[in-house]
């Protein structure tokens, strides 16, 4: 894969609060693009921990901060997706928002697991999507994780709650059929 990926903050958070953004770093070098909005969304004081994660990587070269110019074509959608969403659709937070833009004008990835409010502009714009469960079942399938580890790592990610579908990794690659 060498699509750029445009990370969520559900999606990036995932794996920053147990400690395993070094399987993002493994699975997509220099792939890694955070919306300026997530990092401001990290950039919050009761997630001091989590910018801190994104800082080293961002200072490591692991990962880069991408910003929407205002006045651009992709700030249109932006806002529209943010602000005057079309008859339909409703708005969204301002990272899904973000991450939605910037894949679909780079042709990339989109990473969230909020699919409740992407779903619907996913399939409108034809965006590749990933989720927490299919990145654990890439590092699954490159041997960087086995399926225990994979289940200790979904366990953690449950403790903090994240909602990543299935109860354990072994019943999410049970749903995938793998």
């Amino acid at each position: 894969m060498t699509d750029s990926i445009f990370f969520d903050n559900d999606c990036l958070s995932a794996f920053l609060w147990v400690r395993n953004q070094n399987l993002l770093v493994e699975l997509y070098p220099g792939q890694i693009f955070i919306p300026k909005q997530v990092y401001d969304e990290l950039s919050v004081p009761g997630v001091a921990h989590l910018k801190a994660k994104v800082d080293f990587l961002l200072n490591h070269k692991q990962a880069s901060i991408i910003e929407i110019e205002v006045g651009t074509e992709l700030y249109d959608l932006y806002y529209q997706l943010t602000v005057n969403p079309d008859a339909g659709h409703v708005i969204i937070g301002k990272g899904e928002a973000a991450s939605i833009v910037l894949a679909k004008f780079n042709d990339g990835i989109i990473a969230s697991n909020n699919l409740r409010d992407i779903s619907s502009y996913i399939q409108e714009f034809g965006l590749k999507h990933v989720t927490t469960g299919d990145i654990l079942i890439e590092a699954f399938k490159k041997g960087y994780i086995t399926e225990t580890i994979g289940n200790t790592v979904w366990s953690a990610m449950l403790s903090k709650r994240r909602r990543i579908g299935a109860n354990t990794f072994s019943d999410y690659l049970k749903s995938k059929n793998l």
